[in-house]
């Protein structure tokens, strides 16, 4: 780890930002969640970000360490105690806790507050991921530690995203990394690949605790550190046997708990966002796209559109040959989907490089009816009543088109809820053309078109099989050769063959 120059830790002391009464030394100059707080600070998206509603909240007032209340250790003690009798967490007060929560409290507080105000964007979908785990709510503060809620975030060590995988550990988790895509950086499927991984190191170590050390530094290292404590399965125990860069770990962990609870009591209030959870939405698209193109054609801001989607790295969706999840402001889908046609034929790739994609292949026959297939991309709370009524159809013939054997949807799925022969036709949308009409019999066979489904919480091929009529299990394996199918990632797209009258 490359230390902090020492002019900062000069600097440091001079503003008194040093414990003053020796009771409780300050998180040091090079201690790595201090560092990560620094890189982070001067990043443009904490100094100008898009999502900050009101700039002029950030005045040095609202900000001044003389305006941080001062409490005795048995006060955080006693708040600490009780916010230990709800969590499975051991929330253990002592100078280390104390060390990290004035780092957050006092020396950090601008960033804090940002903190305060992401997690409204960020932590609904950690606690959704986490509910459905069947994990510990407070385990959504570990990206506070991580990556001070940035998705973009990348350590010195190339960790990268909310949660910070290496490389090879998301791979594990099912997060591809390419030179266009970075799944780490994807907020849902980086999400849950957090709390698989968390589950499983709980399963090894029996306490959160370690698990938690385990996460940062690798379960080796945690196991090497018990076996020199003589076998105790105590994190406190096993402290001092860590690696450097994971003692401040727990204890930032721990203070992060009790800082989001007692914010207020510390004059501190959150920066709100630009866009809660509520106000992202997101559609499927399954062709390349350029987010600068896409920002013209609906009038969208690019640098938002970018910063809500950092997992395209060039700012360029690449034919993925499955589709993908963009996330975007919630009134820009409406614009989105009337404008997807010229969407869809906007990406030019660039000529001057090699390009690992191109843009789908046109089909240039023209149907005799004129009319295209329409597509709708559900929203939360949608249900296919609502769909059908805004679109004049009826539920049976939306469940018909869409080959649905119940009312089950969710946000995200695309259904169909105009038929007929498209006046163009993309290889992502219908991969088989109409077979001629057998002379020996009145009835014409049936075309093929492929859809794309997400794979859900609790999925089996077997069960996906049985929403589309006439599809087998050995079909969605043929179509998708490419993935490995005995563990269905959940957020994954499937290839599946569907029929048409």
């Amino acid at each position: 780890m490359v230390r902090t120059p020492l002019f900062l830790a000069v600097l440091a002391v001079s503003a008194g930002l040093f414990a003053q009464d020796g009771q409780v030394p300050a998180v040091p100059a090079n201690d790595p969640v201090l560092e990560q707080l620094d890189e982070l600070s001067l990043l443009p998206w904490l100094k100008n970000d898009p999502f900050v509603t009101d700039p002029g909240v950030l005045n040095v007032h609202h900000f001044a360490v003389t305006d941080t209340p001062s409490y005795s250790a048995e006060v955080y003690r006693q708040r600490l105690s009780i916010l230990d009798e709800r969590t499975p967490f051991k929330l253990t007060y002592n100078e280390q806790v104390q060390s990290y929560i004035d780092l957050y409290a006092r020396r950090k507080r601008e960033q804090t507050a940002r903190m305060l105000g992401l997690s409204e964007l960020y932590f609904p979908v950690f606690e959704e991921a986490l509910d459905r785990h069947g994990m510990p709510m407070e385990l959504k503060y570990l990206a506070v530690v991580e990556s001070a809620l940035y998705p973009g975030a990348r350590s010195r060590a190339a960790a990268v995203g909310l949660w910070q995988f290496m490389i090879g550990t998301g791979r594990m988790y099912g997060l591809e990394v390419d030179s266009y895509v970075d799944e780490r950086c994807d907020i849902y499927q980086s999400t849950d690949a957090a709390c698989r991984y968390l589950k499983d190191l709980h399963r090894i170590f029996g306490n959160w605790e370690l698990a938690l050390a385990a996460y940062n530094c690798g379960p080796g290292n945690v196991n090497k550190a018990i076996r020199r404590a003589g076998g105790s399965g105590d994190y406190w125990s096993v402290y001092n046997n860590l690696p450097r860069e994971t003692r401040g770990y727990v204890p930032a962990f721990i203070a992060v708990n009790y800082i989001f609870a007692h914010a207020a009591e510390h004059n501190l209030y959150p920066i709100i966002p630009n866009y809660c959870s509520y106000e992202v939405d997101t559609v499927q698209v399954c062709y390349p796209l350029n987010l600068d193109r896409l920002a013209q054609l609906t009038g969208a801001n690019a640098q938002e559109l970018k910063d809500l989607n950092p997992m395209f790295k060039q700012g360029v969706v690449p034919d993925l040959q499955q589709s993908t999840t963009l996330y975007m402001p919630h009134h820009m889908v409406d614009e989105f989907l009337e404008s997807e046609d010229a969407i869809m034929y906007s990406y030019v790739p660039d000529l001057s490089t090699p390009a690992p994609y191109s843009a789908p292949t046109r089909n240039t026959a023209t149907a005799s009816n004129g009319s295209a297939k329409k597509w709708h991309t559900v929203r939360r709370g949608e249900s296919l009543g609502t769909i059908a009524n805004k679109h004049g159809i009826s539920v049976k013939q939306l469940r018909s088109m869409n080959g649905l054997r119940s009312d089950k949807i969710h946000a995200g799925q695309k259904l169909v809820v105009k038929m007929g022969a498209p006046v163009t036709a993309t290889t992502a949308e219908v991969a088989t053309p109409k077979q001629p009409v057998d002379s020996a019999s009145a009835t014409p066979k049936q075309d093929q078109a492929f859809v794309y489904y997400t794979v859900q919480p609790g999925d089996t091929l077997w069960g996906i099989a049985q929403r589309y009529p006439g599809v087998t299990v050995d079909d969605i394996k043929r179509l998708n050769s490419d993935m490995n199918l005995r563990k269905l990632p959940v957020g994954r797209k499937l290839k599946v063959r569907v029929t048409e009258g």
